[in-house]
């Protein structure tokens, strides 16, 4: 079902990141629908790969360097790259020119491609005017993942899709403290990890919300994770997924 002008407003290529590709695919096929919703085109470039983020956090600059470069190549014929992560957006949009800051050619196309990347919200809203259908009354809270916040300024662009869409959000008292996720950071410092998530878990009960909503699947994976652990009823949900189940209706 389409809401919106069915001729196509031009192409969009999706960054798929790792997390979606092997561990919730449907979250890469809601963003396709959403954005054919609004109007576009989707490419899919197949030489895409990891975007590189586990190996420049982790000091594997050559890897990186490596990793940023195949990106390039895979994206830079595209006029518009959108990614349902503000983390590996982020990624794309503000390191990738350090990374390659010793190779001329590959710093222009990274500084270029960056101008080009956008997180899949902002994108929505901020390109496309995208006007999601209605959907039943339902009550969330929204988690602001850490790199969507404060490196792709993600934060009003999904709350205002939800809302279009006629979603109820429900603060939390503290939504843009860090769920402990982090990448590696979980997993070399679990025990941390597990007292921030637990916090963050808390103060989502807390708002009375049934769903916890946010924009990146590391986010959604460590406090579904927990929730289940704990034996709490309320699901983790991306909002492509919960935006997209309107399409279906």
């Amino acid at each position: 079902m389409k809401t919106n002008d069915a001729e196509t407003r031009g192409e969009v290529a999706l960054f798929v990141t790792c997390l979606i590709d092997l561990i919730r695919p449907s979250l890469g096929f809601a963003a396709v629908e959403l954005l054919e919703d609004a109007g576009y085109s989707v490419t899919v470039p197949t030489a895409q790969t990891c975007c590189g983020q586990p190996n420049y956090n982790g000091g594997d600059r050559k890897g990186a360097i490596e990793a940023a470069r195949r990106t390039i190549d895979a994206f830079d014929p595209c006029e518009f790259v959108v990614a349902a992560s503000g983390s590996c957006a982020g990624m794309i949009k503000h390191h990738y020119p350090g990374l390659c800051a010793d190779d001329r050619v590959y710093y222009d196309r990274a500084v270029s491609l960056g101008s080009r990347v956008y997180e899949l919200s902002t994108f929505l809203l901020e390109v496309a005017d995208y006007r999601p259908p209605k959907l039943d009354a339902v009550s969330v809270t929204y988690h602001d993942a850490c790199a969507g916040l404060r490196e792709m300024g993600v934060k009003a662009q999904p709350r205002e899709l939800l809302n279009r869409a006629g979603v109820q959000i429900t603060e939390m008292s503290e939504p843009e403290v860090c769920c402990g996720f982090g990448g590696t950071f979980c997993v070399k410092y679990p025990n941390i990890s597990d007292a921030m998530v637990g916090k963050k878990v808390n103060d989502a009960i807390s708002s009375g919300a049934v769903d916890l909503i946010a924009g990146d699947l590391g986010c959604i994976l460590n406090i579904e994770g927990k929730l289940h652990r704990d034996g709490k009823n309320m699901k983790a949900r991306h909002f492509a997924e919960l935006l997209a189940s309107g399409l279906k209706e």
